[in-house]
């Protein structure tokens, strides 16, 4: 019976836990839960790792349903990496954070780990995508805070360059993420870039 019970058993105590670096000016980064925390599997095959710091920040959504709870957001983190694990054949979930509208950010490869998110830039690019579909509006206001406390704090720690080209997928690849009021909403954030290739 223990064993019927044992995985939800295990999200919840992960629901208690939760990761938060500090910088290197005592800031505290937003609240990140492990991909161990959400119920993720390892990557299969070996990890790619990135010379930092990283020049590009690529902002997608996942066109998934909406989550604002740990257990809601774990179950949807958990079918999009078996997506891209056994129908997509990645190594891994694409993308390196993820946020839901609880205002959490989830550990996808994490920092510095190359992702399968954005042709041409999964290299040199963080790819952080938003738990939902924004083609027509916003996520929470707790999401949109925790992206761009991720981004400051990527930054103090080194993970992000300093001058880093934040830019919507849909600048650069054939996709509508991430959705056009999201990607109106993140061009007046520090660091946007209208013409990535300059």
């Amino acid at each position: 019976m223990l064993s019927v019970y044992l995985p939800l058993l295990i999200l919840v105590i992960a629901q208690v836990q939760s990761y938060r670096p500090t910088t290197t000016d005592g800031r505290s980064c937003p609240q990140i839960k492990l991909k161990s925390q959400w119920g993720g599997k390892p990557p299969r095959g070996d990890l790619y790792y990135q010379v930092r710091p990283i020049r590009f920040v690529v902002i997608h959504h996942t066109v998934t349903s909406e989550c604002a709870g740990f257990l809601e957001c774990a179950e949807i983190l958990q079918n999009i990496q078996s997506y891209a694990q056994n129908e997509l054949n990645y190594n891994d979930i694409s993308y390196n954070f993820l946020i839901g509208n609880d205002g959490v950010v989830y550990e996808g490869t994490g920092w510095g780990v190359r992702g399968a998110h954005t042709y041409g830039y999964n290299a040199n690019g963080t790819g952080i995508a938003f738990i939902g579909n924004y083609s027509n509006k916003l996520p929470s206001p707790a999401a949109l805070k925790a992206a761009q406390k991720l981004l400051i704090c990527g930054v103090k720690q080194d993970e992000l360059s300093n001058d880093y080209a934040l830019i919507a997928a849909s600048q650069v690849i054939t996709t509508q993420s991430p959705g056009l009021i999201l990607y109106n909403e993140i061009q007046g954030w520090p660091n946007w870039v209208s013409d990535p290739q300059k």
